[in-house]
C-alpha cells in the first residue's frame, strides 16, 4: 500500500526536521515532483515514467506540472477578485488586492526574522485578520503553520510549542498572559531559544501599551509593514511538503500533531466549497474557529471563490443574526453547540433572515431535533463528518431530491447521519477493524469508521508509533463506530471508547443523546457508562436544562423508557454543565471520570 511506503521510506525523516524535500514512494514508482535535468524533462528510470515516457513526445516538466497549493488561490484572488472585499472586521476591511498585497510583506517580514524553509509558526488568536492573512503569508515563507486552540492554559501551551519547536508565535493582545505563562514554563525547562514573541492588537488598539511580562519583540502590524510587497514566493518543491501541523482538540492529554501537506490542503478545500454549495463572491461568517483544522480548510477554499470573510472575535446569538442582516451572510458554519445556541436563543437576540443562509455543521451527531428547528427558522443545514487527521470534513449528507416529500421528522433524522465521502477522498468504509471486512449495508451492523484517499493526513509529527498504527492495514481507523444503510450512507453510532456494554449488549450513547434532546426541557446532554457490579455499566446522563425550565431525574429516566428499548435508558441523571471543547466537542473524558466516582448502582 501506499501509505506504508510514504511511512517506511519518508515520513522519518519528514517529521525529525520539518524542512526536507518529500519524496513520495509507491510499490510500483517513484516520484519526483520536479524536473531533473537541464532539458526541463524528469528522466527517471521508474516503472512509473517508462509507462508514460514509453509514447513517444511526452514529457513531465514545468509547463505541465505544479506542485498543488492554496497559495495559488490567494494569487489568482488578487487578479480575479482584486477590488472585491476579502476581510470585515467590524469597521476594518480589505479587499482581495489588499490581503493580497499585506501577505506578501507578512512572509517578506517573516523571513527577514529569519525563518527558513520547514520552520514552524505558530498562532494563539481567535477568528480575527491575522489568522487569514497568516494561513497564506506562513507556506508563502515556506513555514509551516500551527494554529494552537485559544482556549488552552499556559501549561498545554508551553508542551505544544516545545513540541511543534516553533520559531515564531502569533499572540492576540487578549492571550498574551496565556503566552507569557507558557514561555516561563519553557524557560524553567531551559529551552535553548523561545519562541519570538509577535502581538496582535485589534485596529483601534495599535498604540496600547502591553503590561505583559514577557516584553513582545513584534507589533503585527509594525512587522507586516516591514515586509517587501514584492517579495518572492518561496513555493513548496514538492506538492507533499507540510503546509500546517493541527494538533488534535485537547480532549486527551497528550494532543497529537496532525500533519497537513500543500496537497491535501489544496483538495480539501475546493472539496469542501462544492459540498457546500459556495459558489462565486460568497460572504462567509466565521464561527467555525480558524484554529480548528485551518478552519475546516475554508480560509483558502473561500479565497478560491473570492468570498468575503467576516471575522467574529466571539460568536454570540446576537453576534450571528446582526451580522448576517448587516453583511448578507450566505454561508457560515459550527459545531451543534452553536446551532443549538442559535435554536435557544432569546426572541430578542433573534432578527428574520434576509434569505436562506447555508450553514455546514459537524464536529459531534448533531440531534435531528435541532437541525430541524434550523430550518425552521431559515437556514439550510449541510451535515458534516470528519476528524482533524481528515483536514476536517471528509463526508457530508449529500441531500437527495426526493427526501423533500418526506415528513419533517423522517428528514431530520435522514440529514443527521454523516453521508457519503466528498469528492476529494477516495474511500470511506465501515470495516470490522479486526479482520478488516466491510460490514453488510443494512443500517444495523456496526464497525469502525475508516478512510482512504488524497485529504488524509501525512502522519503525526515526531510519533511514527502512532502513525502506524493509525493507517495499519492500509486504511486511515477513526475510531469512530457506524452502521452503513442500504444507500451506502454511514451514519455514526458511537466512540468506540463511548459505547456502553450493559449486561452483554452494547447501547449507542449517540441514540440515547437523541431521545434527551427531544425532551421539551433538555438544553444540553450527553451519557456516558457507570460502573456496575451487576451489569457490568449502566447509561449516566449528564444534562443541562433549558433557563426557566424544571424536571427531576425520575421524570427524564421515565420519558427516555417512553421512547426507546428499557435497558438504553438511562439509570442515573446528573444535572450539571456540560464541559466542551472550544470546537464544541464534549470532553466525555471528564464525565467519564465523575461517572465512575460514583461507584456501582447495583
Amino acid at each position: 500500500m501506499a501509505m506504508h511506503h510514504l511511512l517506511t521510506n519518508s515520513w522519518t525523516h519528514l517529521v525529525s526536521t520539518l524542512s526536507t524535500r518529500f519524496h513520495f514512494t509507491t510499490p510500483t514508482h517513484s516520484y519526483r515532483v520536479y524536473c531533473s535535468n537541464s532539458s526541463g524533462i524528469n528522466s527517471n528510470n521508474s516503472e512509473h515514467e517508462a509507462l508514460w515516457s514509453s509514447k513517444e513526445g511526452l514529457v513531465l516538466c514545468s509547463a505541465n506540472h505544479v506542485p498543488l497549493s492554496p497559495i495559488g488561490f490567494l494569487e489568482r484572488a488578487a487578479k480575479a477578485y482584486s477590488d472585491r472585499t476579502s476581510v470585515i472586521y467590524g469597521s476594518l476591511k480589505y479587499t482581495w488586492a489588499q490581503t493580497h498585497q499585506r501577505c506578501l510583506k507578512l512572509a517578506s517580514a517573516l523571513t527577514q526574522l529569519g525563518i527558513s524553509r520547514g520552520d514552524v509558526i505558530a498562532t494563539l488568536a481567535p477568528n480575527v485578520p491575522a489568522m487569514h492573512e497568516l494561513h497564506f503569508a506562513a507556506p508563502m515563507a515556506g513555514a509551516i503553520l500551527c494554529t494552537l486552540n485559544a482556549r488552552l492554559d499556559s501549561a498545554m501551551i508551553s508542551v505544544l510549542l516545545s513540541h511543534s519547536e516553533a520559531k515564531i508565535v502569533f499572540v492576540d493582545h487578549q492571550l498574551l498572559g496565556i503566552v507569557d505563562g507558557a514561555l516561563e514554563l519553557l524557560a524553567e525547562k531551559a529551552v535553548s531559544k523561545p519562541p519570538i514573541v509577535v502581538v496582535i492588537a485589534d485596529s483601534d488598539e495599535l498604540s496600547t501599551s502591553f503590561s505583559s511580562e514577557t516584553k513582545p519583540t513584534y507589533e503585527y502590524e509594525s512587522l507586516l509593514e516591514s515586509g517587501n510587497g514584492g517579495f518572492e514566493i518561496r513555493r513548496p518543491k514538492s506538492e507533499w511538503d507540510p503546509i500546517s501541523v493541527n494538533y488534535t482538540s485537547g480532549t486527551t492529554s497528550r494532543p497529537k500533531g496532525v500533519v497537513y501537506s500543500h496537497r491535501g490542503a489544496y483538495l480539501n478545500s475546493l472539496a469542501t466549497v462544492l459540498f457546500h454549495g459556495i459558489g462565486s463572491v460568497p460572504v462567509y461568517l466565521w464561527t467555525v474557529p480558524m484554529f480548528h483544522c485551518n478552519g475546516w480548510c475554508l480560509i483558502w477554499g473561500l479565497a478560491a471563490q473570492g468570498g468575503t470573510n467576516i471575522c467574529l472575535r466571539k460568536v454570540t446569538p446576537k453576534g450571528i443574526f446582526d451580522n448576517i442582516s448587516l453583511h448578507n451572510v450566505t454561508h457560515m458554519g459550527g459545531a451543534p453547540t452553536v446551532l443549538n445556541m442559535i435554536v435557544n436563543s432569546p426572541v430578542n437576540d433573534q432578527m428574520p433572515l434576509p434569505h436562506k443562509v447555508e450553514v455546514m455543521t459537524g464536529g459531534s451527531p448533531p440531534p435531528p431535533q435541532i437541525l430541524f428547528k434550523m430550518e425552521e427558522m431559515g437556514f439550510g443545514v449541510t451535515h458534516i463528518y470528519g476528524l482533524t487527521e481528515t483536514y476536517g470534513p471528509g463526508t457530508y449528507c449529500s441531500w437527495k431530491p426526493e427526501w423533500d416529500s418526506l415528513p419533517s421528522d423522517k428528514r431530520s433524522k435522514l440529514k443527521a447521519r454523516q453521508g457519503v465521502q466528498h469528492v476529494g477522498l477516495e474511500e470511506v468504509d465501515i470495516k470490522d477493524p479486526v479482520t478488516m471486512e466491510s460490514v453488510p449495508p443494512d443500517g444495523k451492523t456496526m464497525g469502525e469508521i475508516m478512510f482512504r484517499g488524497n485529504t488524509v493526513m501525512s502522519g503525526y509529527l515526531k510519533d511514527l508509533k502512532a502513525t502506524k498504527k493509525a493507517f495499519k492495514g492500509g486504511w486511515f481507523r477513526s475510531g469512530d463506530l457506524a452502521v452503513k444503510h442500504s444507500d451506502n450512507y454511514i451514519e455514526v453510532k458511537d466512540r468506540l471508547k463511548d459505547v456502553i456494554i450493559s449486561g452483554g449488549e452494547n447501547i449507542s450513547t449517540v441514540e440515547v443523546e437523541t431521545v434527551l434532546f427531544s425532551h421539551p426541557a433538555v438544553f444540553e446532554a450527553a451519557v456516558v457508562a457507570r460502573p456496575d457490579n451487576h451489569w457490568g455499566q449502566t447509561p449516566c446522563a449528564f444534562v443541562k436544562l433549558k433557563d426557566g425550565l424544571d424536571v427531576n431525574a425520575q421524570e427524564i429516566i421515565e420519558f427516555c423508557r417512553d421512547h426507546m428499548p428499557h435497558y438504553m435508558a438511562p439509570r442515573t441523571v446528573i444535572f450539571d454543565d456540560i464541559p466542551k471543547t472550544s470546537t464544541g466537542k464534549i470532553q466525555k473524558f471528564i464525565l467519564r471520570e465523575k461517572a465512575k466516582v460514583l461507584g456501582s448502582l447495583s
